[in-house]
């Protein structure tokens, strides 16, 4: 229970509550305060008014008349004056009263001229005044003022109003506080139990979402995202790690089998040297597999997006199709490259070879002999396409979403050099680039489509 409490207390969610809650009370005392000073002050000043010019008129008879003068004076205007909160006291040197409607010297009132606000009794209770103190000729005291218990008293409810108002707000801050507690725990439970069981090896477990499209949905959302990502990348090494240990131990026994073979006949060192070149031909074709491995690592990580610059597709197409036109022609199929656009991207150029080359080489692998292959680049609304065509095989619909994954090879490329990286290379790069590759029937053949958002030329900078 202690605990409970204890977490309770260091809520951030309440400490939050209690933030607003204080603030609130300093802006209200801020706000009343300011209001109170404005309208206190206003009064203030007009009683001051008032009761100077009582004083001066009173003084001023004194001077005129005498003191009999301003004791009729002083009578007078106790016995006219409508307004009850008036207050008068004539007094002798020695602060008796002589004439007003005191009926004694405020003690909190000293024999020196000036302002003060003193407790008066009257009507058998002590109100708060505000006064006035002249010295008269003949060292006559004269005291004028006026009652302002009611102010005092507005002024205290005020403060009483305050001091309830900030209880409130924070007794509300606090349950506030509670409830915005159970609510937000609700939701971050759920994500924490989401993270637990994706911690015990759970990769499905997805965070729910309370359908609200609140700030917790975008985030539940943006953490869904993530750990289907992950989910997506651990397959791919759990898939390539069983695809590299099934792919490549038949070539390496292949290759040991081989050198073992040449330690055990020692045969002439013609074909010894024939059987080291096969050899050799076979950890090529590893180390090439195992590079293509880092390559597509090396993509998946992003690091190569840091060395993207703005490049024009254009000549980065004829690049290649200068480079695979001979190996077509050796090949007896027909190669046809057209880009007579220039579009810029952005992008890593060499990785964009690499891709569109790869393309080119498994059209140029699987055209039949005769066949005929072509390489273009067209403009596509905000997109460019990198198309390349061939009349062979093609790639059957159920398996056009399995070619991409790495080690893949359908039926009609198992009897072809590779190893099933050559396609996933284009997907990754396509990603990396912001873009996609499409792959769709040529009748016959396939159309693989190397889609990236362009840059106008244009707008290009030099």
């Amino acid at each position: 229970m202690a605990s409970a409490g204890a977490s309770f207390l260091r809520s951030a969610s309440l400490r939050l509550a209690l933030a607003f809650a204080a603030l609130f009370v300093f802006c209200s005392s801020l706000l009343v305060g300011a209001l109170w000073w404005t309208t206190s002050g206003y009064l203030d000043r007009e009683t001051n008014a008032v009761i100077a010019a009582e004083a001066n008129a009173l003084a001023d008879q004194s001077r005129a008349v005498g003191l009999p003068g301003l004791v009729d004076a002083v009578r007078r205007r106790i016995a006219e004056s409508r307004d009850d909160k008036a207050i008068y006291l004539l007094a002798d040197p020695a602060l008796r009263p002589l004439v007003g409607n005191l009926a004694a010297w405020p003690l909190q009132v000293g024999r020196a001229e000036g302002w003060w606000e003193a407790d008066v009794e009257r009507n058998g209770a002590l109100r708060r005044a505000r006064l006035v103190h002249f010295v008269l000729p003949g060292s006559l005291q004269l005291l004028v003022g006026r009652d302002i218990q009611d102010r005092v008293e507005v002024r205290q409810a005020i403060l009483e109003a305050l001091v309830w108002a900030g209880a409130l707000a924070v007794l509300i801050g606090a349950v506030a506080g509670l409830v915005f507690r159970r609510l937000v725990l609700a939701r971050i439970a759920a994500i924490g139990a989401t993270a637990g069981a994706i911690m015990r090896g759970d990769l499905r477990q997805r965070v729910p979402t309370a359908g609200s499209g609140d700030e917790f949905d975008a985030l539940a959302g943006t953490i869904n995202d993530m750990l289907a990502q992950i989910e997506r990348l651990i397959d791919g090494v759990r898939n390539v790690s069983n695809a590299i240990a099934h792919d490549l131990r038949t070539p390496l026994a292949e290759t040991r089998g081989r050198l073992e073979d040449l330690l055990r006949h020692r045969p002439a060192p013609d074909a010894a040297f024939a059987e080291v070149e096969e050899a050799v031909a076979d950890i090529d074709r590893l180390i090439g597999t195992f590079n293509a491995l880092l390559r597509l690592a090396e993509i998946d990580s992003g690091v190569r997006r840091a060395g993207f610059v703005r490049v024009d597709l254009g000549d980065v197409v004829r690049s290649v199709g200068d480079l695979y036109a001979p190996a077509a022609e050796a090949r007896g199929v027909r190669f046809a490259g057209a880009a007579n656009v220039s579009v810029a991207v952005d992008g890593d150029p060499s990785l964009l070879a690499q891709a569109i080359g790869n393309l080119v080489d498994n059209a140029v692998k699987y055209a039949p002999s005769g066949g005929q292959v072509t390489l273009g680049l067209a403009l596509d609304g905000d997109a460019v396409r990198v198309v390349v065509r061939d009349d062979g095989p093609g790639i059957p619909d159920a398996d056009k979403p399995k070619v991409v994954a790495r080690f893949y090879r359908g039926d009609a490329s198992r009897s072809a050099p590779g190893v099933g990286l050559g396609l996933s290379l284009v997907a990754a790069v396509a990603a990396l680039h912001g873009g996609r590759l499409e792959l769709a029937d040529a009748h016959p053949g396939l159309a693989a489509s190397l889609v990236l958002p362009r840059r106008s030329v244009a707008d290009s900078p030099a």
